[in-house]
């Protein structure tokens, strides 16, 4: 008998000073590709790139029992405002280093060298993973379709990241 795929409940959070929820494409890519695979839209924020403000969003986030996943978009580069990295790290638990490194190796296929330039990260946090991706919808394209949704699949195999997020490892 096949193993029936696992829904989980994702939130996503947009980090920008400029986008509004009618023009955030990479956020609304997030929410329109985890539906598609099958997983719930828990939550759904946008806030100003503010290291605080990110850390309260993301805090209520973790805390809750019924969101297993955190995707934000935005914050990753080197601008001055960019500080999604030093927001979330400090949030977790645990990281999961793997991450940074394959989206910056899948990425250079993409932009080359440009991609020194993105600070993704992830990491758990209460049972929950925390993925950070750039802000832009291509860089949210490539971290989901060649990282995020297999790692959020329970039939991915030979691992994913779906029974560290249900308590059934």
């Amino acid at each position: 008998m096949p193993q029936l795929k696992t829904p989980l409940r994702i939130a996503i959070l947009t980090i920008s000073d400029t986008r509004t929820v009618e023009n955030d494409t990479s956020g609304q890519f997030l929410v329109d590709a985890l539906q598609t695979s099958g997983h719930v839209l828990a939550d759904r924020a946008l806030v100003q790139d503010d290291i605080y403000k990110q850390r309260a969003v993301v805090s209520q986030w973790i805390a809750r029992d019924d969101i297993h996943a955190v995707i934000s978009t935005g914050g990753t580069g080197f601008t001055g405002r960019d500080s999604t990295p030093e927001a979330l790290s400090v949030l977790f638990d645990k990281t999961v280093d793997g991450f940074g490194e394959l989206f910056r190796q899948l990425s250079f296929n993409e932009i080359g060298t440009s991609t020194i330039q993105s600070r993704a990260i992830a990491g758990f946090a209460n049972r929950t993973v925390i993925f950070c991706l750039p802000g832009s919808t291509g860089a949210c394209r490539t971290g989901w379709q060649q990282i995020i949704e297999s790692q959020l699949d329970s039939t991915y195999r030979p691992c994913n990241f779906v029974g560290h997020l249900t308590g059934t490892m």
